[in-house]
């Protein structure tokens, strides 16, 4: 079997094969982070199979997904640190979420391939694209807490993409569906009631 090439791309492509094994002619996408980024060039490839996007911490215009330095193998604290960065309440950062982290770091092909997604999303920015694609979005952010992708991030977003609306959730860091699942649920709900979608 041979190697495939590990980018965002590839994985839209995925997405795109699900979407016609399935059956299903019209979808809704929805991605956090890297998810947000991967579901941005699914709608750009396949623009008439994706009814609707919502985007939270997403990723394509700017990325610091390690930080400053290369994710430390061995280190617990260090990674637990990290994890809880991610997150306004550190305490969301669960013991079962650092050793999920931990376990993808000190996994040679799992880190291998975490890596090279990062490098691809980092590659592929969607500044030029964004204009483009007129497919409804809703941006789902947290305030200026998101260290990972900063509010002017999510404003950039809104700007350039043609249909979109941005909500802000406020003491909330980059993973908005985790720290606040009932005050995201419900703007996306009512997003997608006055939407009709």
């Amino acid at each position: 079997m041979p190697l495939l090439k590990t980018s965002v791309g590839t994985f839209a492509k995925y997405i795109n094969e699900f979407i016609d094994h399935m059956g299903y002619k019209e979808v809704i996408l929805l991605g956090n982070s890297l998810g947000g980024h991967i579901g941005l060039v699914t709608t750009k490839l396949f623009p008439d199979k994706i009814k609707a996007l919502i985007i939270t911490g997403s990723s394509g215009l700017y990325e610091s997904a390690m930080g400053e330095s290369y994710p430390k193998r061995g280190n617990y604290e260090y990674i637990k640190k990290k994890a809880e960065g991610v997150f306004y309440d550190p305490a969301v950062a669960t013991k079962e979420i650092v050793d999920e982290v931990f376990g993808v770091v000190n996994d040679r092909n799992k880190l291998i391939k975490t890596l090279a997604i990062a490098k691809s999303a980092i590659r592929h920015n969607m500044a030029k694209d964004l204009p483009k694609m007129p497919t409804p979005v809703c941006i789902i952010w947290g305030g200026k807490q998101d260290s990972v992708t900063p509010p002017e991030v999510a404003t950039e977003f809104h700007e350039k993409l043609p249909d979109s609306n941005l909500f802000w959730i406020d003491k909330c860091g980059h993973a908005a569906m985790m720290e606040h699942p009932d005050q995201f649920n419900e703007i996306l709900e009512a997003w997608l009631k006055k939407r009709d979608l």
